[in-house]
């Protein structure tokens, strides 16, 4: 069956907007249910029309994912715009359970030891805007009882980093500053029988819980219970002795193994001092601050599904008002480590920039980069709230970015390892260029005679006899002579089928690009990670601010990092 080129495009538009939305990889079968749909007249052939879909969405699902968006975006401009409008939709999450208007809390609990990530924006987005959505109130409550591993200005990046996402707590809070009620709580519990302190050093613990076998203090009298918590807060030393919870040693989820729930740690804490030095666990206080805060629905991601039951038999055993438990997939980035205990070896070895590195998916990383607060939300949101397992590439980020920057960033002309170009003949020029080419965002301008500057990669495709266009300026005829390579004043019209040359002129500056990649390939650390181009950019990028976005023309989109540097945050 030969189809003819209308369907043909119909055929590969809808093969890129499925793929668009699948991570890359469009389904035959979605295909030809849009291609039926508009044209019902081909279902008595559908066997034919099949094998034909088939290949051609072969050959889009075997282009990468950056490529495939520009594809659509460049060749279906109005299916691409329409496919963002249709993701506001999608962007509704599902409703929660039990949910009434005005009446629904959420929170969003972090502990400060580290600096915020993508993935912490996915959790926080959910937990806001599901609390807009039912027009409840939002908790940011520090999760802050390991002394050991937290510092002062994590609780200001995490403030920080809501502000610069333009989300607005109702409440802010710190677990540390109920210390006294979990004591009290604790002491009851000890009294109940529900928790118990344990002597045995931490490897017997952890053996007994493989080998599901009870610990010789777990049925001691809550009397001796409760002199051994008192002795914890003087006597005992780090490792003598732990809290725990009166569990199932023979459960099938380890989890619920008479976990842990508080334990001494003698650091110092970075608000409270040395003022505590038995500390609760976070399952221990997480759901008792829940309760008490009057969370109704506790959304978190999926890794903490496991802990469920423990978390539902602390609110019975402390008899406490039970939220709802709401969990979904975790975060994952191809390529990128998406975590504090991945991201933090990185940083101590030197191996990236510190947290602000543009590789890593930190907030201070996708600022620097160039990623917009908005663009991050769009795809966080995009990814829903369901608990099945993806991992995005930057690609879909930085389609969403691309979408939102490319109206507002200025044009600039850019070339990297420039090679000098003499135009014989070439008039002198004093020319206004748009900043934009569609908003009116000002102009720059720029004066030109017989030399130029133009990319070693340009000179090398150059033919003797070619005509080529100095982009928004004239076209030239290439003469190469003892490869040595220039150009003659050819006319100023325009025409379609003239390749366009990227140009500099000698007043141009030094300009440093740096351009970041993927961490890893293949879970191993990728050396080439972060790409250095230098190359000359028109002299009126002399004056641009650090932190503006702007576009080089023919490269990229870029965040300006310092004077004369800047960071490509995409193309």
């Amino acid at each position: 069956m030969e189809i003819e080129n209308d369907l043909k495009r119909a055929i590969v538009k809808h093969a890129l907007v499925n793929a668009f939305r699948h991570e890359g990889k469009a389904d035959v079968g979605a295909v030809l249910g849009k291609v039926l749909g508009e044209n019902p007249e081909l279902k008595q052939r559908v066997k034919e029309l099949m094998s034909q879909i088939r290949s051609m969405v072969q050959e889009v699902n075997s282009l990468s994912i950056g490529k495939q968006t520009k594809k659509l975006q460049d060749e279906f401009p109005d299916a691409y715009a329409e496919l963002f409008e249709k993701k506001e939709e999608i962007k509704t999450f599902p409703p929660l359970p039990d949910a009434e208007h005005g009446k629904v809390v959420t929170r969003f609990p972090p502990e400060p030891n580290g600096f915020p990530h993508i993935g912490h924006a996915k959790a926080l987005f959910i937990n806001y805007e599901y609390a807009k959505m039912y027009s409840g109130k939002f908790i940011l409550r520090f999760d802050d009882t390991n002394p050991a591993a937290e510092k002062l200005e994590y609780y200001d990046a995490f403030s920080k980093g809501l502000e610069w996402l333009g989300i607005k707590p109702d409440t802010v809070k710190k677990t540390s500053d109920d210390m006294e009620i979990f004591y009290d709580y604790a002491k009851k519990l000890i009294k109940a029988g529900y928790l118990y302190v344990c002597q045995c050093d931490p490897e017997t613990v952890k053996q007994n819980r493989g080998l599901a076998k009870e610990c010789g203090h777990r049925n001691i009298p809550a009397e001796d219970a409760l002199q051994r918590w008192e002795r914890m807060f003087s006597e005992f030393e780090e490792g003598d002795a732990i809290v725990r919870f009166k569990g199932d040693m023979v459960a099938a989820n380890t989890v619920m193994r008479d976990p842990t729930m508080f334990r001494i740690v003698d650091a110092e804490h970075p608000l409270k001092g040395t003022k505590y030095r038995v500390w609760p666990t976070y399952d221990f206080v997480a759901p008792i601050e829940d309760s008490k805060d009057g969370v109704t629905h506790a959304l978190r991601a999926k890794e903490y599904e496991l802990r469920d039951d423990l978390y539902y038999r602390m609110l019975e055993a402390a008899k406490l008002r039970k939220p709802k438990l709401v969990e979904f997939s975790r975060l994952s980035l191809r390529g990128t480590p998406v975590s504090k205990r991945k991201i933090k070896p990185l940083v101590e070895q030197g191996l990236v920039d510190g947290w602000s590195d543009p590789r890593l998916p930190t907030l201070l990383g996708l600022r620097r980069r160039g990623i917009l607060p908005e663009a991050i939300k769009e795809f966080v949101t995009s990814l829903g709230v369901s608990k099945s397992e993806s991992e995005p590439t930057w690609d879909l980020l930085e389609a969403v970015n691309r979408k939102l920057v490319d109206p507002i960033a200025k044009r600039y002309f850019f070339v990297p390892d420039p090679v000098p170009l003499e135009v014989v003949d070439a008039p002198a020029l004093q020319l206004k260029l748009k900043l934009h080419p569609d908003k009116n965002l000002g102009e720059r301008n720029v004066a030109t005679g017989k030399e130029f500057l133009i990319s070693a990669k340009d000179v090398e495709a150059l033919k003797e006899g070619d005509t080529v266009r100095l982009m928004e300026l004239f076209n030239i005829k290439i003469s190469r002579k003892n490869g040595e390579v220039t150009g003659k004043f050819a006319g100023m019209e325009v025409t379609a089928s003239s390749k366009k040359i990227q140009w500099v002129t000698k007043d141009s500056m030094p300009f440093t690009v740096k351009i970041p990649g993927p961490l890893y390939i293949d879970e191993v650390y990728n050396k080439d990670s972060l790409q250095i181009v230098k190359g000359l950019a028109e002299s009126a990028c002399k004056s641009l601010p650090i932190g503006e976005i702007i576009q080089f023309i023919r490269f990229g989109f870029c965040r300006v990092d310092a004077p004369q540097v800047c960071i490509l945050a995409h193309k």
